[in-house]
Formats: structure tokens, C-alpha cells, sequence
């Protein structure tokens, strides 16, 4: 009996020495994975960032952590923007896009980082470059209106990290990136383009990460930035928050509702070279087209080819100036001077026409005034002339209509006689009535007197009525040839053209600069 007492005794003797020792054994594993933050300030800088990440008391993919004080809810991080623009490339027109390079800075707080408390006489602020952002949680903010965009840099990125004492943390990156940018191109080129940059987060939404500018200076550009086409104008920024749905799913396969920062720059377009390279060639094409206006009617060949030579020298000079520009369905305002433009050259080729197709008509046309009222109605429906219109009829039908005239004249004279025997004294007279005028007729083709006129009765000559009407019709009716009508056209094309043009210009310029 006291034989096996002591093999028990032994054996728990044993079995507690054993459990010790695989106690201490694995507190001194525990010990050796968790490495001690004793001494931290005689620590070199990579040593202390490695202690502080530790997978014992860091985790990389979770986001820092803070409650509320009250009500001990979880809090979302906030992190904060701050961007330097650089470099501001032209605007891409026919890409609607826009390059720019900037240095984009993050901040916000990581109490975990924090080494105030182990190490109080460490006052520098601890710096890295891409290596030491690995190890830390970074929030992942993307463009959310880019087409392209990278991290700058030669043999290692550019990514500075810096870590303060108490744990605020910072991370700054040279990017470079292609952003879209819609363009409305109606006053093109008098327009003004506002293009946005838009950041967004990726991963987490409201209830875990809020984006907001920071208080001071949140984007300001280097003061020695040129552009060529365009002048900076006012930019401001904004912060609002977006819908991820189903529909909507610009942030992956996460529904909810996401933070974002945006800022707007407004770039006026400079017209320097539009004017001197476009406009005032322009101008000075359809001026060349009115020297036709100088030149004779019947010289077709010059006329003709100033007209298609200035025609075709202005299609050209707009042809190069859209060659940048995307197909848009509405108008600009360009395309309205090359309307117009286009019109002042094609009406002066329509001019030279119509004079050359009046300079080739053989008759006078008559006027009743000289003005442009009645040349041009008189142009555009040509009539015969009031002589022509007289004198229309034919010898034969004049010859019918005197032996009428004298048939009617004969049974007259018979009936005031009362015998039906006819006068031969009043074989060309016609008498009605005593006291009534007796008409005279003449032959048209002999233009002799067929008879005497009675010295009692009152004759009225038909041939002395028509002269006081020629008479009267050369007083009020004037006749121009076809050479001088062309002539009186190209003379009012001279003023007329070039007042239009002003015109146009003036409402045009109007509406460029007022509306």
C-alpha cells in the first residue's frame, strides 16, 4: 500500500514538473512572436515601426477604430484631402479630357500608431517612403472621373509617409492622371469649359469613412502654371455624398451611400489666336469677293473665278479650325460666322449671275421713275415697251379697220340725207349730229386724208390725240438699256454688300460677348 502511494506521488510530481515546463515554454514563445515596446526611445526608426505593426497589436486591414464618449458608438474615420495642382494640360477637345499632375495628400488619426506613451522622448516625426505606407491601414480613395492615372516617380514611387507622435498620420503622392471632363462647345471659340475632379472612397462608405477637405488651403495650384489655350479662371470645391446601388454600381458590389470630394476649375479660352488666324482671314476673304463687284458685268472668266477661288479658300480656312472639335448635333457659334460668311460670298457670285444674264438682253426696258422699286421690278418682269404695245398691229388689220370705219361713215351719210345715195363730200367723215364733233379718219397705209373737214362741223383728229399721248408718255416714262441696269446693280451691290456685312457683324459680336 505505501509502495503505490509513493508511484502516485511520483507520478504527479512529475507530470506538474512537465506541465511547468511546457508553461514556460510557450509564454516564452508568446513573448519572443509579440516583440516588447520597453526602451522605445533608444529604438532606431525601423525597429520602432516594426514593434508598433506588429501583428500582435496591428492590423493592416482593419480601419482605426474609435467610439463615441456618450453613447460608446462606433464612429467613422475621418480622413482629410489636401491637393496641389502642379501641371494643368490643355484640355483634349476631341477626347473630352484633360491631364494633370498634382501631389494628393491623406491625413487622419491612428491611435494605434500613437508613440507619445512608450516612447516620451522620442519629438520627431517619424518619415517613410512607399516601403513604410505598406505596413500602415491607408484608406483607398480613387478618381471617380478618370480614364488614367498613375503614381509618379523614376527608381521608386513617389509616396511619402509620415507618422507624428500622436498618431496622426499622413500620406503624399505625386500622381499623374487623365480625367474626363464634359465640354459644351455652342460659343466655341468664346467659351468657357468647367472640368471637375472627383475623389471618391472605394471601400468603405458613410458609416466608416468620411472624406472632407482640409480647413486650410484644401487645393491651391503652383503660381508659375501656364496654360496655352486656355486662362484659369475661379475654382471652388464641394463635398457631397453618393448613391451605390444595384443600379449604380460604381463602387463594386457594395450598396450604400459613399463619400465624396470634388473641386471645379473654370478655364476661359483664349481668343488671341482664333481672331488672327480665323476671324480677320475670314473677313478679308469675303471683302476680296466684292472687288467683282468692279469689274464689268460681261467679263465672266475674272468674276467667275474670284468668286469660286474665295469660295473655296474659305471652306478650307474653316475646314481647319473644326479638325479639333468633336461632331456635336447642336450649332456653335463658329459655324454661325461660317454660315454667314459663306453667305456673303455665295451672293456675290448669285449678283455677278443675274447682272451678266441683264447685260446680254437686246431690249430697252422703260421706267416709269429711276429708283430701285420699279428698275428692279421692271428687271425681274420685263415688259414690252407702250410704243411696241401701239404699234403691235399689223398693216392689214389697220387697213380692215378703216374701210370699216368708212362703211359706218357711208350709211350715216345716207341716213342724214334721206335718200340712201351717198355724199361724196363726206365719204371719209362720219356725222352723227350737227352740233356733235365729226371724227377724221386716216388710211394707215397711204396716211392720206380720205376727205375734207366741214367748216360747220367739229372734227376731232384721232392722229393729233396720239401725238399729245406720246407726248405725255415721254414725260413719264423712262428707258434704260440692259447695260446700264447692270451697271446701276453693281453700283448698289458696292454699298449694299458691305453694309450688310457690318450688320451681321455687329449682331454677331453682340451676342458672342452679351448673351
Amino acid at each position: 500500500m505505501k509502495q503505490q502511494l509513493i508511484k502516485l506521488l511520483f507520478i504527479a510530481f512529475v507530470c506538474g514538473n512537465v506541465q511547468t515546463i511546457f508553461g514556460a515554454a510557450n509564454d516564452s514563445t508568446v513573448d519572443e512572436n509579440c516583440p516588447t515596446l520597453a526602451n522605445a526611445d533608444s529604438l532606431q526608426y525601423t525597429e520602432l515601426i516594426q514593434r508598433m505593426t506588429h501583428v500582435c497589436r496591428y492590423d493592416r486591414l482593419e480601419r482605426p477604430i474609435e467610439y463615441d464618449k456618450i453613447t460608446s458608438k462606433r464612429l467613422p474615420i475621418v480622413v482629410k484631402l489636401r491637393i496641389y495642382v502642379y501641371l494643368l494640360q490643355n484640355l483634349n477637345s476631341d477626347l473630352l479630357q484633360f491631364k494633370m499632375h498634382a501631389l494628393l495628400q491623406l491625413s487622419f488619426q491612428d491611435k494605434r500608431l500613437a508613440y507619445k506613451e512608450f516612447a516620451p522622448e522620442r519629438r520627431e516625426t517619424i518619415l517613410g517612403q512607399k516601403h513604410l505606407s505598406e505596413r500602415l491601414w491607408l484608406p483607398h480613395i480613387f478618381f471617380a472621373n478618370e480614364r488614367e492615372s498613375s503614381i509618379l516617380g523614376t527608381d521608386e514611387k513617389d509616396v511619402l509617409t509620415s507618422i507624428s507622435r500622436d498618431g496622426n498620420v499622413i500620406i503624399s503622392t505625386r500622381i499623374q492622371a487623365s480625367l474626363y471632363c464634359w465640354m459644351n462647345f455652342k460659343k466655341f471659340p468664346f467659351d468657357q469649359q468647367y472640368c471637375s475632379t472627383v475623389l471618391e472612397s472605394w471601400m468603405y462608405n458613410t458609416s466608416d469613412l468620411i472624406l472632407e477637405w482640409e480647413d486650410r488651403a484644401p487645393i491651391s495650384f503652383d503660381p508659375d502654371m501656364r496654360l496655352t489655350e486656355y486662362n484659369l479662371g475661379q475654382y471652388w470645391h464641394n463635398t457631397s455624398v453618393v448613391l451605390s446601388d444595384e443600379v449604380n454600381m460604381r463602387h463594386g458590389a457594395f450598396q450604400g451611400n459613399y463619400s465624396s470630394l470634388s473641386y471645379t476649375v473654370n478655364l476661359q479660352r483664349e481668343i488671341g489666336f482664333y481672331l488672327l488666324d480665323y476671324y480677320l482671314p475670314s473677313m478679308m476673304i469675303v471683302a476680296i469677293s466684292w472687288v467683282s463687284f468692279w469689274l464689268q458685268a460681261d467679263a465672266s472668266p475674272p468674276r467667275i473665278m474670284l468668286g469660286t477661288s474665295t469660295m473655296l479658300s474659305f471652306i478650307t480656312l474653316s475646314s481647319s479650325q473644326s479638325k479639333t472639335l468633336p461632331k456635336v448635333s447642336y450649332i456653335k457659334v463658329s459655324e454661325v460666322w461660317f454660315i454667314g460668311c459663306t453667305f456673303f460670298i455665295f451672293g456675290s457670285l448669285v449678283e455677278f449671275a443675274f447682272v451678266n444674264t441683264i447685260w446680254r438682253r437686246k431690249e430697252n426696258i422703260e421706267l416709269k421713275k429711276v429708283n430701285s422699286k420699279y428698275i428692279i421690278k421692271s428687271t425681274l418682269t420685263p415688259r414690252p415697251s407702250r410704243r411696241q404695245m401701239g404699234g403691235s398691229l399689223s398693216n392689214e388689220s389697220r387697213a380692215r379697220s378703216c374701210s370699216s370705219l368708212d362703211n359706218i361713215v357711208s350709211s350715216t351719210e345716207s341716213v342724214r340725207n334721206g335718200n340712201g345715195t351717198v355724199n361724196p363730200g363726206f365719204n371719209n367723215y362720219l356725222t352723227v349730229h350737227p352740233n356733235l364733233p365729226i371724227i377724221r379718219t386716216e388710211c394707215a397705209d397711204t396716211l392720206s386724208v380720205c376727205s375734207a373737214r366741214s367748216t360747220n362741223d367739229h372734227i376731232v383728229d384721232i392722229e393729233k390725240d396720239k401725238d399729245k399721248e406720246k407726248e405725255k408718255d415721254s414725260t413719264t416714262f423712262t428707258t434704260m438699256t440692259p447695260q446700264e441696269i447692270a451697271m446701276w446693280i453693281d453700283r448698289r451691290s458696292r454699298l449694299l454688300f458691305p453694309g450688310m456685312f457690318l450688320a451681321f457683324n455687329a449682331l454677331y459680336w453682340i451676342f458672342v460677348y452679351c448673351f
